[in-house]
């Protein structure tokens, strides 16, 4: 009689248990999780492909527009801020870190922006079919790049809302340890709120 107690005893326990488990969201919270993860790789991956491209980008400029020194070194500087931060899943627990990587993405757009506006006074340089491919490349990356943020936008509030919501936030908390991921932000939220200035 003690062997079947405790054999009925066991399997009672378990399924008490996997019921409790399974309703707690612990698994939708791991998928969740790795799902940003992976949100985040690619958004990564487009960033070095925009990184990667721009070495040539310049070289192709510094061949018409030698004297614009100050602008190619803005490109090369920001590149190598941008390219130096030590890029990791963790970072997606550390908001200032995170931080920092957005404001050197910035800036690297910002230089770029600079270097692309240069060719407008360069008729040969936009003559060049090496440079208009790297610039549709560069274009093609940055709307790759715009659609990774996105995706990754969407896993992670869907990742944040789970380790908010009662109960699977008890797990979150007590049994994962996880907290809130950080999301991409707009740099100046009152520049973009403002409608562009046209004039003719």
């Amino acid at each position: 009689m003690g062997r079947s107690w405790w054999q009925t005893t066991a399997i009672t326990a378990i399924t008490v248990t996997a019921l409790s488990v399974s309703g707690c969201g612990y698994n939708d919270l791991q998928g969740l999780d790795e799902d940003t993860k992976a949100a985040w790789s690619e958004v990564i991956n487009q960033y070095q492909r925009r990184a990667d491209l721009i070495p040539n980008l310049v070289a192709t400029v510094k061949g018409y527009a030698a004297h614009e020194k100050e602008t190619l070194e803005g490109v090369v500087n920001a590149r190598a801020k941008a390219t130096g931060i030590q890029v990791t899943s963790e970072m997606l627990k550390d908001p200032a870190a995170f931080e920092e990587f957005q404001r050197a993405q910035a800036g690297l757009a910002s230089a770029l922006g600079r270097l692309i506006a240069i060719a407008e006074n360069y008729p040969n340089l936009k003559a060049d079919q090496n440079f208009r491919d790297l610039q549709s490349q560069l274009e093609g990356t940055e709307n790759r790049i715009a659609v990774a943020r996105k995706r990754y936008i969407d896993r992670v509030a869907d990742y944040n809302k789970m380790v908010r919501y009662f109960p699977t936030n008890l797990t979150a908390k007590f049994l994962l340890h996880l907290e809130e991921k950080p999301n991409f932000t707009v740099a100046d939220e009152k520049a973009v709120a403002k409608p562009p200035e046209v004039k003719f």
